[in-house]
Parts: C-alpha cells; sequence; structure tokens
C-alpha cells in the first residue's frame, strides 16, 4: 500500500482497508482499486475519491521522479556521457508533459464532482 494525499497535503484513504473497505492490498489480484470497488459494492461516490485521490498522488509522484533525474543528468554530463545525459532530460520533460495532461484530467474529475 502507499500513502495518497489530498490537495492540502491530507492522506487519503487508499489501498488496504481504504475506500473500497476491502482487507487486502488492490494490487494482490492483478487489478487497480477501481476493480476492488465494483467487487466489493463500493458506490460511484468512493470511485470518484478514490480516482481523484490517484490522480493526485500520481502528479506528485511523477513530479518527485522528474526531479530525481535532473541531478543524474548532470553527474552523466560530467562523466562525460553528454547523450545519455540529453536522454535522461528528455525523459523529464515527458513526465512533465504527461503530467500536464494528468493535472487537466485532475481538473475535470473536480469539476464532474462538484456537478454530482
Amino acid at each position: 500500500m502507499h500513502v495518497v494525499k489530498d490537495d492540502q497535503g491530507n492522506t487519503v484513504p487508499h489501498g488496504s482497508g481504504g475506500s473500497c473497505g476491502s482487507t487486502h492490498g488492490c494490487g494482490e489480484h492483478g487489478h487497480g482499486c477501481g476493480g476492488c470497488a465494483q467487487a466489493s459494492g463500493c458506490n460511484a461516490k468512493d470511485d470518484r475519491q478514490e480516482a481523484l485521490a490517484l490522480l493526485q498522488y500520481m502528479i506528485q509522484h511523477n513530479a518527485h521522479h522528474a526531479a530525481e533525474l535532473m541531478p543524474l543528468a548532470d553527474n552523466l554530463d560530467k562523466l562525460g556521457m553528454g547523450d545519455a545525459a540529453g536522454q535522461l532530460r528528455e525523459g523529464a520533460s515527458d513526465f512533465q508533459k504527461g503530467n500536464m495532461r494528468l493535472s487537466l484530467a485532475l481538473t475535470l474529475v473536480k469539476e464532474h464532482m462538484k456537478e454530482a
């Protein structure tokens, strides 16, 4: 199980014992938590909260990985491996581009939740 936080940094129930009410980690059965929610009879509100929490987590997670790549790229430059460093920087840029799309999806999910 991993810790998922909302926009304000509050821990959001996720995974084992979380919003799907199961007593197992969702990954144990080879599917995401949405599958647990459906199997356990969770309602749509819980599914929306789960999607919101997971998107927020993934945005933070990807940003963390992108930040980790930059010092590694700098080290590779110092070692004379500029081509590899360039690829790492491109990868970090891809994380950032992906996060822009995830952020848009998060905004849309929040708008749909307001409507519900």
